[in-house]
């Protein structure tokens, strides 16, 4: 049998008729043994006693009275009700700052379920209308959040997949395997490529997976059609370039075969007219050719390769300028040594060709006068970072005056150039894993290019 205790109330209400009591006794006590009558005594002590237990009562309402304000309040916050407010608190006492704090508490934390409320309302919003199906499974991989692109991928409404397993849904994969991932996929609402992406969270304490489904199909698509535009129009660029001169030069040569009687020069227009078409055959060839090489890069084969010897077989093919070679870290990467020689040939060449080609700032109106021998110079060199090895290629030409078209295949400012070399350098680098970027130099005229390539803990210094 437990012992009862008192309650708060009751102790608050014991202590005031416990402070009263000696008071109240002596008072009792002189009453009854003074020269007093009788009922005047009795009158003193009836009062007396009221007097005491009103006092008594009155101090425990006063303290309960604010308590029990401030766990209405309370109570009030808990259920969500946050417009209730306590009167009454001033700094001047203890209970009136309790009254003050509790008070600012409710509005803060109205002012914070605002907030929640707004921004829940506002991730409502933009999980209905984003065209990116998502998805919320709990720990038993049963589906509790769906918005409407989810709806159109499986082609049904939320009210009948809503509490159904990932494995009913066919989503069951999506619950397993790498969190990031393409999936190529075909659903009641669409088929095709799918980026998908999983996290989790919890809620109400328990792990939940959100999984996002991204169609892919879609913007492959468009890449596709416009890559396809681009590499037609280049196509039919140089193909015309070929064929009208060809198709007119034929026209004048088939006239002049017809013509009774033939003019006494006309076998040398006869070798002049077929010689331009011969340039022109060859030329189209030589552009076919370029483009196949591209289109047929072979996957790298990789192996060890030190990276200073590199640097220096390649500096050392240039015979039209010397190519200054400014020493890095010991460094060896897994590449494919044909492959990163064709690109890093690429890049000297594309340099030294600027330099060359360069005008000095002096010169005339004809460019007459080009920059002086101590004027023209490429260097190369490499550093290593954080995971990655940098090798650039410094020059002091002109600098690049269409940054936008660098590595769009066929592209060229070059008279004689194909337009495949950064476009070359480019695929090769990222074969590798790695990225190309050329720019101008910032302090002096010329351009820098950098290839960098992660070194993924094959480096060893």
């Amino acid at each position: 049998m437990t012992k009862a205790r008192l309650t708060f109330e009751h102790r608050i209400l014991l202590l005031a008729l416990l402070a009263g009591l000696p008071g109240s006794a002596l008072a009792l006590v002189c009453f009854w043994t003074g020269p007093y009558s009788p009922r005047w005594q009795r009158t003193a002590t009836v009062v007396l006693v009221l007097f005491w237990w009103t006092a008594a009562f009155t101090l425990r309402h006063k303290v309960r009275f604010p308590l029990q304000t401030i766990s209405n309040l309370l109570g009030g916050i808990r259920e969500g009700d946050f417009s209730i407010r306590m009167r009454g608190g001033t700094h001047a006492d203890a209970m009136g700052e309790v009254i003050l704090e509790v008070n600012a508490l409710a509005a803060t934390l109205r002012e914070q379920r605002l907030g929640a409320l707004e921004a829940t309302a506002l991730l409502r919003a933009v999980m209905t209308e984003i065209d990116v199906a998502i998805f919320t499974f709990d720990q038993d991989q049963v589906l509790r959040l769906v918005n409407r692109a989810g709806e159109r991928l499986l082609a049904r409404p939320a009210e009948q997949l809503l509490g159904r397993r990932a494995s009913e849904l066919g989503l069951s994969d999506c619950l397993e395997g790498e969190p990031h991932r393409t999936l190529t996929r075909s659903f009641p609402g669409g088929m095709g490529r799918w980026g998908m992406r999983r996290g989790s969270f919890r809620q109400g304490g328990l792990p939940h997976q959100l999984v996002v489904l991204t169609d892919l199909s879609r913007a492959l698509r468009d890449e596709e059609r416009q890559a396809w535009q681009r590499l037609l129009r280049v196509l039919g660029h140089e193909l015309n370039n070929s064929l009208a001169p060809i198709k007119s030069i034929a026209g004048s040569l088939a006239k002049l075969l017809t013509r009774s009687p033939r003019p006494d020069d006309w076998e040398t227009d006869m070798r002049d007219g077929l010689s331009v078409i011969t340039t022109r055959t060859e030329a189209l060839n030589r552009f076919m050719e370029a483009y196949s090489r591209l289109a047929r890069l072979p996957q790298p084969r990789r192996q060890p390769l030190e990276v200073g010897a590199w640097v220096n077989r390649v500096a050392g093919l240039e015979a039209r300028l010397k190519v200054t070679v400014e020493p890095g870290p010991p460094v060896t990467v897994q590449a494919d040594g044909d492959q990163l020689d064709q690109l890093l040939i690429n890049l000297v060449r594309n340099a030294i060709d600027a330099v060359l080609e360069a005008k000095s700032p002096s010169a005339g109106p004809a460019g007459a006068q080009t920059l002086e021998p101590t004027d023209r110079w490429v260097k190369v060199g490499w550093e290593k970072r954080t995971g990655e090895l940098v090798v650039w290629v410094k020059d002091a030409g002109p600098g690049l005056a269409n940054t936008g078209n660098l590595f769009v295949p066929f592209f060229t400012t070059k008279s004689g150039g194909s337009g495949i070399g950064l476009a070359l350098c480019r695929q090769i680098a990222e074969a590798h894993g790695g990225t190309i970027t050329l720019e101008n130099r910032a302090d002096v005229k010329g351009c820098l290019a950098r290839l960098v390539l992660p070194l993924n803990g094959t480096g060893k210094t």
